[in-house]
């Protein structure tokens, strides 16, 4: 089971979302933002109302929608640490070289 603790808004129907085994994973939810609850987070100044409640451990809306954590990590798409994007183009760039 997950859930999560950090939500940052990044860009369209996207969110960053940190979760408790360390992961940070970026999700888009355009795709899913479909029937009675969902439909006016299509609204962008309500979707950037996202924030985490601690109760459920998940992100809510103003409207009172909330995702399912599980779900969330399910389709969010791991965000690698600058660090590990470093050292992965130092070892490309390397092995170009020889």
């Amino acid at each position: 089971m997950h859930w999560i603790t950090s939500v940052e808004y990044v860009s369209s129907y996207k969110l960053k979302l940190g979760f408790e085994d360390g992961s940070v994973k970026v999700v888009d939810l355009a795709r899913h933002l479909n029937g009675e609850v969902f439909e006016p987070l299509k609204d962008l100044r309500l979707f950037k109302t996202a924030r985490i409640n601690p109760d459920l451990d998940t992100v809510v809306w103003e409207n009172g929608a909330d995702m399912a954590p599980e779900f969330l990590y399910e389709i969010g798409v791991t965000e690698q640490p600058a660090a590990a994007v470093a050292e992965t183009l130092g070892k490309y760039q390397a092995k170009r070289e020889r």
